[in-house]
């Protein structure tokens, strides 16, 4: 790749991370709906392993405005999480319809276990037995099920937008 895109491709990165984190504090009145999964995912299927950039310079940034407290600990693996399961997914070799059906699932599915991917730090930070890491992931759950339709919705967006970015791609690595 030529000096000029990897350039273009650190100014994108940076864009999209800050984007995820300015579109997540837009959306805070709607709790637990924002769009940071489906652009991980997006980022994933256009980028490849390089989707972690944007993705932990939104983890950055949250930390920085927010403050690295205990509560920020588990966006250390937790969008880890969905980039490496989004890379299991084989958006080229799946047919168009099927994509615009799984892949917004998916999403979906990451809202659901959101909470149970959170649970592990919370037990070690808190010292919590088995029996209360499985209470705090059943208090959160109805949480978890307003993430997930939030990102069933949002993600219906995965498909169009990996198709966009990945011709913009293109185009800057032509550069």
């Amino acid at each position: 790749m030529k000096t000029r895109a990897r350039i273009l491709n650190v100014v994108i990165f940076a864009m999209f991370g800050a984007t995820m984190f300015v579109s997540k504090l837009a959306m805070e009145a709607l709790p637990n709906v924002h769009p940071v999964t489906m652009f991980i995912m997006v980022l994933t299927f256009s980028y490849g392993w390089r989707a972690v950039i944007p993705t932990y310079v939104y983890v950055l940034l949250v930390g920085v405005y927010a403050g690295f407290a205990v509560w920020w600990i588990p966006y250390l693996y937790i969008w880890a999480v969905i980039w490496a399961l989004t890379m299991l997914i084989p958006y080229d070799r799946l047919p168009e319809k099927a994509r615009l059906v799984l892949i917004p699932a998916f999403c979906g599915f990451f809202g659901l276990i959101y909470g149970t991917l959170y649970a592990p730090a919370q037990a070690l930070l808190f010292r919590l037995d088995l029996n209360a890491t499985l209470k705090w992931i059943a208090a959160g759950l109805p949480w978890d099920v307003v993430h997930c339709v939030g990102n069933v919705a949002i993600g219906l967006l995965i498909v169009p937008l990996t198709d966009l970015t990945r011709k913009l791609r293109a185009k800057i690595e032509k550069t």
